[in-house]
C-alpha cells in the first residue's frame, strides 16, 4: 500500500484530486492499495491535518469549523477519489480516530481531579468542578445522519480546564468509573488519556453511536480497509467488539491495521495483538526503530540483526512494515527519519521479502517540501527527495518477488537473498551492502543456470552467469542495493 499524504500535504484542498488524478498510476506502478488521511471535519478546519477530530459525519459537506471542506477538498471530491481507485484495483484504506475529540461547541460542568501527567493513575487534586468543552452539538449539520449529541458522560477526561485556564489533564467522576481504562501496558501509569476529549468507550451509548458511524461510513464510501489511530490509547476489548460488528454489518473481511507505536518493544505489539484476538494487523514500529538505528550507524550498524524483534518476524501475517511516516518524517512527534542514503536499502527489505504486508510513505515517491518549527523554537525548510530507484523497487516487488526465498544474512556489512519465482514469474536475487564493494555468492535456482542477470536499478555494471546447480557470485556497490533479474 502507499500512505498517500503526510503531514505538510499542501491545505489547498486538492489532495482529492490528485488521488483520482494519480490513481491509474499507482495501479501501473505495482501498488495494490491507498491509506487516505482523515476525511472527517477536525477543529482546524480546512487546515488540519485531520487527527484532531471534531464530527465524524462531516467529510466535507458542511459549513463548520470556518470551512465546507476539509483540508483535502468536498465530500464529491473524496467519494470521486475512492471511485477511481477501486476502477482502478487500488483498495483504499481509510484513517478512522475514535480515541478522542476535539473543538467541542459549548461548555458543561463536571466532576474531575487533576492527576499526574507522568503517573496518570496518581490524583495530584481534591474532586472539583471544571468547566469543558465537552458539548458537540454539530449546529452546521443540524442532525443530518445523526442526532447524537456528545456530553461530558462520553468522556472520560480533558486536558483544559475553561474555568480557570488551566492547562492540565482532568479525569472526570462520573458513572462509569473513577479510574481510567484498562490499558496494555502501564506507560504514564496508564496511558488511556492521549488529548483533547477522550472518548469513553464503557459508556454503551457511546458505543452504539460509533458501531452505527462505521456502517454509516462504509455504507457511503464503501472502503477496503482501515487504519485505527492510536490503538495505543483505546482498550482492546472495544475494538474486539467495533470491527466484529461492522464486518458483520458490512458482509466484508475488512482489513484493519492499528497504530501501536512502541518502537523497541516488540512484546507490547504482541500483547495488543492477543488481546484484540488478531482482529488487526500492527504497523511494525520495532522494524522502523532497527531501520532507524541502521541508517544512523552506517558500517558500525550489523545487518545480520536487522530483522531481529521485529513483529515482521514473529507475526508476519500481522506486520505492516513501513520506512517512514507522517509521525516520523522530520519536524514531527515522533521523529525519527531514515536517513536517505539507507531508505533504497531498507525499502527492499519491506517490498521485496515474502513476509510483511509494505507501505510506501507519500513523500518517498513523489517528494516534499515544507517549512516548520523545530523543537528548538527555529523555523527550518526540510527538502524530501524521491527515493531513488524506489518505483523500480515497487515494481520489482510486483514483477519478480515470488516463490521460495533464501537468506544470506551471514555478514555484518553484507546480505542478500533471493526469490526463485514461480510458475507465472521469474524471481530475483538482493543484495544490500552498508560497507564497502559487496558479493554474496547465492542460489536462485537450477531453473536459471546458464543465464546471464544484470542490476535492475543500475547501481552494479556486472552480468553474472548462473551456474550448473543454479548459484551465482552477485555483486553490491557501497553503501547501496542491487537487485538482480534476468537479462532479456
Amino acid at each position: 500500500m502507499i500512505q498517500f499524504f503526510h503531514w505538510y500535504t499542501p491545505a489547498d484542498g486538492s489532495l482529492w484530486k490528485h488521488t483520482k488524478e494519480e490513481a491509474p498510476r499507482l495501479a501501473k506502478l505495482g501498488l495494490t492499495a491507498a491509506w487516505l488521511p482523515p476525511a472527517s471535519k477536525a477543529a482546524g478546519g480546512g487546515y488540519s491535518v485531520g487527527y484532531d477530530v471534531y464530527d465524524l459525519y462531516d467529510l466535507g459537506e458542511f459549513d463548520q469549523k470556518g470551512t465546507i471542506r476539509t483540508r483535502y477538498g468536498t465530500k464529491e471530491e473524496y467519494l470521486s477519489a475512492v471511485k477511481a481507485l477501486q476502477k482502478e484495483g487500488v483498495q483504499v484504506i481509510v484513517d478512522i480516530i475514535l480515541n478522542h475529540k476535539a473543538g467541542g461547541d459549548e461548555t458543561e460542568t463536571m466532576s474531575a481531579v487533576k492527576v499526574d501527567s507522568e503517573d496518570r493513575n496518581r490524583r495530584i487534586s481534591e474532586p472539583m468542578d471544571i468547566e469543558a468543552y465537552t458539548l458537540f452539538n454539530f449546529p452546521g449539520r443540524k442532525n443530518k445522519y445523526s442526532d447524537f449529541i456528545w456530553t461530558h458522560p462520553c468522556f472520560s477526561g480533558v486536558d483544559y480546564n475553561k474555568r480557570t485556564g488551566e492547562k492540565a489533564i482532568f479525569k472526570f467522576l462520573q458513572q462509569w468509573g473513577d479510574d481510567w481504562e484498562e490499558m496494555i501496558d502501564n506507560e504514564k501509569g496508564n496511558y488511556d488519556y492521549l488529548m483533547f476529549n477522550d472518548v469513553e468507550f464503557r459508556n454503551p451509548a457511546v458505543r452504539e453511536e460509533l458501531n452505527r458511524w462505521g456502517k454509516w461510513y462504509h455504507e457511503v464510501v464503501g472502503f477496503d480497509g482501515l487504519r485505527l489511530d492510536a490503538v495505543k490509547h483505546i482498550s482492546p476489548k472495544f475494538y474486539n467488539e467495533w470491527l466484529v460488528k461492522l464486518r458483520q454489518a458490512t458482509g466484508k473481511e475488512l482489513f484493519a491495521v492499528g497504530e501501536y507505536w512502541a518502537p523497541g518493544y516488540l512484546h507490547l505489539l504482541l500483547r495488543y495483538i492477543q488481546a484484540t484476538e488478531g482482529n488487526m494487523s500492527l504497523f511494525d514500529s520495532s522494524l522502523h526503530h532497527n531501520l532507524y538505528n541502521a541508517s544512523k550507524g552506517g558500517n558500525n550498524y550489523d545487518l545480520r540483526n536487522i530483522l531481529n524483534d521485529t513483529l515482521v518476524s514473529a507475526m508476519p501475517d500481522k506486520a505492516v512494515t513501513v520506512v517512514e511516516n507522517h509521525d516520523t518524517q522530520p519536524l514531527q512527534a515522533l521523529e525519527a527519519p531514515i536517513e536517505p542514503w539507507f531508505k533504497p536499502l531498507a525499502y527492499a527489505l519491506i517490498l521485496l521479502r515474502k513476509d510483511g504486508y509494505p507501505c510506501v510513505f507519500y513523500p518517498d515517491l513523489y517528494g516534499s517540501i515544507y517549512k516548520d518549527k523545530g523543537r528548538d523554537g527555529k523555523e527550518y525548510e526540510i527538502f524530501l527527495n524521491k527515493v531513488e530507484g524506489l518505483e523500480q523497487l515497487i515494481q520489482a516487488r510486483s514483477n519478480y518477488a515470488y516463490g521460495v526465498q533464501r537468506d544470506y544474512f551471514d555478514h555484518g556489512n553484507c546480505i542478500g537473498w533471493t526469490r526463485e519465482g514461480d510458475y507465472e514469474h521469474e524471481g530475483c536475487a538482493v543484495v544490500l551492502s552498508n560497507g564497502n564493494n559487496g558479493n554474496k555468492k547465492m542460489e536462485i535456482g537450477k531453473r536459471y543456470a546458464g543465464k546471464i542477470f544484470v542490476d535492475l536499478l543500475k547501481k552494479h555494471p556486472s552480468e553474472v552467469t548462473i551456474d550448473q546447480n543454479g548459484f551465482a557470485e552477485f555483486f553490491v556497490q557501497p553503501g547501496s542495493v542491487s537487485v538482480w533479474i534476468r537479462k532479456s
